[in-house]
């Protein structure tokens, strides 16, 4: 059940990431899905080795949801010099 969990959540917070950054992402529902997990996973990284906040408080959710803010500039980056 965690697993599913994680990809639910992880989808929940690609797609808040999608809706706040500027411009049009075309990005499919896997790849939504693992922008969300790679911003929270990095999230829960930096941010507990930090001391920022422990596991299961909202600043995780909020700092995950900029970290796939970030994830979603560098892709776009990376993918813009591909063409």
């Amino acid at each position: 059940m965690g697993l599913l969990w994680t990809i639910i959540i992880g989808f929940i917070i690609g797609l808040i990431a999608k809706l706040i950054y500027p411009g049009k992402q075309q990005l499919g529902l896997v790849v939504t899905t693992l922008l969300g997990i790679g911003g929270s996973l990095l999230a829960g990284y930096v941010g507990q080795a930090f001391g920022w906040y422990h596991a299961g408080e909202k600043a995780g959710l909020i700092a995950s949801i900029i970290f796939a803010c970030i994830i979603l500039f560098i892709y776009g980056k990376i993918k813009n010099r591909q063409i």
